[in-house]
């Protein structure tokens, strides 16, 4: 297998309508298939456009020989809201097979997802109610929007991912996807779970610990030094760069989401390009997992 976009489009929509079987609709099927609607949305990720309208015009002329059929704007929209169930679970199956998945170090951290930068739109906006105002430490600055919860190898594969408002605690968030997503936490043995100071708690690392999981963070002030922190440096660096991928080259702060589905579907639509980019770099056996250079032209 080589390494290049339409080769990435090929693997993942035979890897989609092998795992779909069954379809999910009743009645004339769509002339634009699941499979297909989701190679098309990683394919919108990877090249760069934002823009729907812009990417439906771009798509008709450079990719009508992968894509016979292509809707209208409106109904390209309309379908990949509806998919959001679907690239969740694409993301899933993707990781499930790579060898990544037998990882039992994870890496947790947060990063915002503005979604608002003036406030009108605050007032004005459907995600009222979803989103709230946050700082980010890592840049100095208040935002508006939502906080995107990671939960990856260290090779950048997705295992959990949450949005959340930025006022809700980050242990908080962090229990409730380990309770939802607890039939994947037990197909783990020895968790080693990497974080940062912010998910430090003495009875949240116990609660960790009832479920398998040891909690590898920097010490607080004042606070002894903690075995195998000095190896965390490195460590965060990996998750850093994961968050670069995300809003460097794939846009995940330009998401343009208007509605909370809207938003959801588009930070989906990025984790699942990242995916299965990884997943096509292991499969192809690239010495960097996590490159995008061969898919983003």
């Amino acid at each position: 297998m080589t390494q290049d976009l339409d080769t990435l489009l090929t693997a993942l929509y035979v890897k989609i309508d092998d795992t779909i079987r069954t379809p999910r609709w009743r009645g004339r099927p769509p002339l634009l298939t699941d499979s297909e609607l989701v190679c098309l949305a990683v394919a919108q990720v990877l090249l760069g456009a934002r823009s729907e309208a812009h990417w439906i015009r771009y798509a008709r002329i450079h990719l009508a020989g992968m894509f016979p059929y292509l809707p209208q704007r409106p109904g390209y929209n309309k379908r990949l809201r509806a998919a959001l169930p679907l690239i969740k679970r694409v993301i899933r199956d993707l990781a499930r097979d790579s060898d990544f998945w037998f990882d039992n170090h994870w890496i947790v951290d947060s990063t915002p997802v503005p979604c608002g930068m003036s406030r009108p739109t605050v007032q004005r906006s459907d995600l009222a109610g979803w989103a709230g105002y946050g700082y980010c430490a890592s840049h100095s600055r208040f935002f508006w929007g939502l906080r995107l919860y990671l939960v990856c190898t260290p090779t950048g594969m997705p295992i959990l991912w949450a949005l959340a408002n930025p006022k809700i605690g980050e242990r908080e968030v962090l229990a409730a996807m380990l309770q939802v997503e607890a039939g994947v936490v037990a197909e783990h043995d020895r968790i080693l779970l990497i974080s940062d100071k912010g998910f430090a708690s003495k009875v949240f690392e116990r609660e960790l610990a009832e479920q398998g999981i040891e909690l590898l963070r920097p010490s607080r002030k004042r606070e002894k030094a903690r075995y195998g922190e000095a190896m965390l440096k490195k460590v965060r660096q990996l998750i850093e760069s994961v968050n670069d991928t995300l809003k460097g080259q794939l846009d995940l702060e330009e998401h343009g989401g208007r509605t909370f589905a809207g938003v959801a579907v588009r930070v989906a639509q990025r984790l699942l390009a990242m995916a299965a980019a990884i997943w096509h770099n292991n499969k192809t056996g690239a010495p960097v997992t996590r490159s995008l250079i061969a898919y983003d032209h």
